[in-house]
């Protein structure tokens, strides 16, 4: 078949693929949930195999585990975490209004732009804080939605562990016998950028997730748990994390404990040693050196698949950009290997 042939081919799947995340974003988002955890859960089920334990009990075993950590967070975290986010949407403008007494008193100069912008980022943290609670008031109406999200979701993830083996036997009886070497090693690159990255920067997110909601909690800081989880939870982009939750958190030690430095200390230490913490140790052993993935290019695939496809396209977008990165680091590498780049 010629190449044109087989490029236009492989556009018009990609096309459908984009098309069916565009019309059917909603409806996939459980069973791609699923998949992600299928795709996440499969190593440890592959090892107990391994070990001798039945695959069916193995897979039992491990969905149940994850089915009781899912349901205490839900009970325990995530209702926490939600009613503080909402309180320091609600606190913020009375923040931001001492955070301008002060720094007016000590440059003068600066009132009017001060006073201007504060109280414009003050009012959009509250306009903010209210749409998070009507969303969560839209999210506890909307019960059918949610039920089928939480009955489907780990149904479809019970049946891809299982069948694990046999769905990736048909993917490979599917490929193109032209080209079947060559895609199976694309594949393996792929699924080894994707497990390094995101099965271990998941770990490591949930990890410093933990460090810094307890460690914020037993300085006392207020809004601590709200801020720990999401410092942790948006680390998967390199610095992005430290610096959206220190800033958060110094900013409200600041406000809380103005005149006691050594507490104020505390929290700028928090964040040292979870820096240390997450950079030579947690993602040197757990994600590894062997991924490369630019945060800058995470960032725009988040973005932008979360813009285009929302809450499912954000779950797929990390996938998706280390697939990319891999295809791109392969078309390079043939570039490089052809005559048009050696001029032969």
């Amino acid at each position: 078949m010629p190449v044109r042939t087989q490029i236009a081919y492989w556009g018009i799947a990609g096309l459908g693929f984009i098309a069916l995340l565009w019309v059917m974003g909603d409806v996939l988002l459980p069973f791609v949930t699923g998949a992600a955890i299928a795709y996440f859960l499969n190593p440890v089920v592959m090892r107990l195999v391994a070990a001798g334990v039945p695959r069916v009990l193995a897979v039992a075993a491990l969905m149940c585990l994850a089915l009781g950590a899912v349901v205490l967070a839900g009970l325990l975290v995530i209702p926490a975490v939600i009613a503080q986010l909402v309180q320091f949407s609600e606190t913020a403008p009375d923040l931001l209004r001492q955070a301008q007494a002060f720094l007016t008193q000590y440059f003068p100069d600066l009132e009017d732009t001060l006073q201007s912008s504060l109280a414009t980022m003050g009012e959009a943290i509250r306009n903010r804080g209210a749409d998070l609670a009507q969303g969560v008031l839209r999210g506890v109406s909307g019960v059918v939605s949610a039920l089928v999200f939480l009955v489907i979701t780990p149904v479809v993830a019970f049946y891809l562990l299982l069948d694990w083996p046999r769905v990736m036997r048909g993917a490979d009886d599917l490929l193109p016998r032209q080209h079947a070497p060559t895609l199976r090693q694309l594949g393996r690159d792929v699924d080894r950028a994707i497990a390094g990255f995101v099965r271990g920067q998941v770990t490591v997110c949930l990890i410093l997730a933990a460090y810094y909601a307890t460690a914020l909690g037993v300085v006392g800081l207020q809004f601590g748990l709200a801020i720990g989880v999401v410092a942790g939870l948006i680390s998967f982009i390199p610095y992005i994390g430290a610096i959206v939750g220190g800033v958060l958190a110094i900013g409200v030690a600041l406000w809380q404990f103005w005149g006691e430095p050594g507490m104020i200390a505390a929290v700028i230490a928090i964040f040292a040693v979870g820096q240390v913490l997450e950079g030579n140790i947690l993602v040197p052993r757990i994600v590894g050196n062997s991924v490369r993935l630019h945060p800058v290019w995470l960032l725009f695939a988040v973005s932008a698949f979360g813009s285009m496809f929302g809450f499912t396209g954000m779950l797929i977008a990390v996938p998706v950009a280390a697939a990319i990165g891999v295809l791109v680091r392969f078309g390079i590498a043939q570039y490089q290997g052809s005559a048009l780049y050696r001029q032969e």
